[in-house]
């Protein structure tokens, strides 16, 4: 058990800190797979206070990761049907991952989505990512179709864990 956690649940207050926590966490991806604002508007590396806000105002839910009081990671729920939710913009600081904070995020969302009574949990994410790919399966997700989407410039593993 680590000390002095806490996840809560983000208000439209939250938006500047969401942003600022999801564009950091994300940059290092972006770097890694040469990812910018031309040939990828919407990977979280970009991500904005409008994004964010549009996101809360359609009813996405965000929580955010608290360690000794100060928000270090964050991750959205949204509903898509009565039967499946998606887990989005999960993010973790840097200099905090590999302490068991993302699996705790992860943990949180799952829990959110089962007690909403959905049957499943989706999430989509570049399938060349294989070490990430690798942790959520190891979290009890199973790899699906990789599709190629028209605007984005990876493919897309997704992938499904069932509640």
């Amino acid at each position: 058990m680590i000390p002095n956690v806490n996840i809560r649940s983000a208000v439209i207050e939250n938006v500047k800190l969401l942003a600022s926590i999801i564009r950091a966490s994300h940059m290092d991806v972006a770097e890694k797979f040469k990812l910018n604002i031309e040939n990828c508007p919407k990977h979280p590396s970009n991500c904005s206070v409008d994004w964010i806000k549009k996101d809360i105002e359609k009813g996405v839910a965000y929580y955010i990761f608290e360690y000794s009081g100060l928000p270090k990671g964050c991750v959205a729920l949204e509903q898509a049907d009565s039967g499946t939710c998606y887990i989005e913009r999960l993010s973790v600081l840097r200099e905090y991952r590999h302490y068991g904070f993302g699996e705790k995020l992860m943990h949180h969302a799952i829990d959110c989505a089962r007690d909403l009574g959905v049957k499943q949990v989706s999430i989509g994410t570049i399938a060349e990512f294989t070490l990430l790919n690798d942790w959520y399966q190891k979290l009890g997700f199973v790899p699906g179709e990789v599709k190629k989407f028209d605007h984005l410039p990876f493919d897309v593993q997704l992938m499904e864990y069932k509640l």
